[in-house]
């Protein structure tokens, strides 16, 4: 691994002295930002730095690239892999600015708990995806005789890159990133939910990051992903690329540029071991939006941003029916740390999703990826990245 990053810093940097473009995707794989010796906060993440270092989670993808103009797909996250209906999660929903399309927010702030897999897709596919996330939950074994089922399902607009109004998801999308979910999956840029997205004007994505607490502070894990769809100055580990923009875009229209203004959506799902309720994870969302400011966001008038956090420990699930849930959770004075760790992982998240999406032609036009070659030699200067090559 330290030869991959060093070659492809090293070939950044000649790239960037010599006034050439960024390496591509052919010769290059993206790096995450962590390789690229951006260091995001001070608590160490887990083995995978990613959502899925949470014990049970899985994340899968269904990317939908059809001809010139489709570019769309959806991302599931599966909390744990037994009877999501029966074995239920504790689970908040928490509203930066609430311009967009979230299903199934009222019976989580109501109940405090999640009986589905979370979907998210782009702002038209909302509806089809919870329609078929329905038909798939209710076909499964010892779901015969559940008459209501709460899919919860989020979204972001895509539709620069993607022919938002034709409405392409189909069910079978839907059952591919069920059914594909894996905890090893760390996949992110481009991918499922993030095909379409643009965030700060350069091509966004999904991104995850995981921060594990040492034992002294409860030792718990907290696990973010996000699909990045906004906007603002762009800001990395502290410091204002304001001097970084897309040199040129490629519209298909005069006056058809993708959104570089704060608004725009971002989804974020947080997951964590630690034992919480509905109360406190709620209080575990709302500092997620902390990350989201980090990145230069002002969560902007016409911008959805949506926190989605839930609890996998085994002593806080709920069983329907039950006349009783004994519950231990953490004290309110156990929070802090985790407070600061979703902090962390939700900016390490945004970045890592810019960092890692391609360069991608769709609908309107093209959207140009985060040029690392030009971005990374800012950021060392200032102290914000190491350089890894030796």
């Amino acid at each position: 691994m330290a030869n991959w990053r060093s070659g492809w810093l090293l070939a950044a940097m000649i790239a960037s002295a010599a006034g050439a473009a960024e390496p591509q995707a052919d010769t290059a794989e993206r790096p995450r930002a962590r390789e690229a010796g951006v260091i995001i906060g001070t608590l160490p993440p887990g083995p995978r730095n990613a959502i899925v270092d949470v014990s049970g989670v899985a994340v899968g993808h269904a990317t939908v690239v059809e001809g010139d103009a489709i570019r769309t797909g959806v991302t599931a996250i599966v909390p744990h892999p037994g009877d999501l209906y029966r074995e239920r999660v504790p689970a908040a929903i928490v509203v930066g600015n609430g311009y967009g399309k979230l299903l199934g927010v009222t019976q989580v702030e109501e109940l405090g708990e999640l009986e589905t897999p979370i979907l998210l897709t782009g702002t038209l596919g909302v509806w089809r995806a919870a329609d078929a996330l329905v038909e798939r939950q209710l076909a499964l074994p010892g779901m015969e005789q559940v008459r209501s089922l709460n899919p919860v399902v989020g979204e972001t607009n895509d539709g620069f890159l993607n022919d938002i109004r034709a409405r392409p998801l189909r069910p079978e999308h839907v059952r591919r990133a069920l059914d594909t979910a894996s905890a090893d999956n760390v996949d992110e840029g481009a991918i499922g939910a993030g095909t379409g997205t643009v965030a700060f004007g350069w091509k966004g994505g999904i991104g995850t990051s995981s921060r594990r607490l040492d034992p002294a502070r409860g030792g718990h894990t907290v696990g973010v992903l996000v699909q990045s769809n906004y906007g603002g100055r762009l800001t990395i580990d502290g410091v204002a690329l304001d001097g970084v923009r897309p040199d040129r875009t490629s519209a298909r229209n005069a006056g058809d540029a993708p959104p570089a203004t704060g608004d725009g959506s971002i989804m974020i799902v947080v997951a964590t071991d630690a034992p919480l309720d509905d109360r406190l994870l709620r209080r575990l969302a709302t500092r997620a939006l902390l990350g989201v400011g980090r990145t230069g966001s002002s969560m902007s008038n016409g911008s959805g941003d949506y926190v989605i956090a839930f609890s996998t420990a085994r002593e806080v699930r709920r069983t329907p029916g039950s006349d009783r849930h004994a519950q231990q959770v953490l004290a309110n004075d156990a929070m802090t740390p985790l407070f600061d760790a979703v902090a962390e992982a939700t900016e390490e998240a945004i970045v890592n999703s810019l960092f890692r999406a391609e360069t991608t032609s769709g609908h309107r036009g093209t959207v140009q990826a985060l040029p690392l070659a030009r971005v990374l030699p800012l950021l060392r200067r200032q102290g914000a990245a190491e350089t890894i090559a030796r």
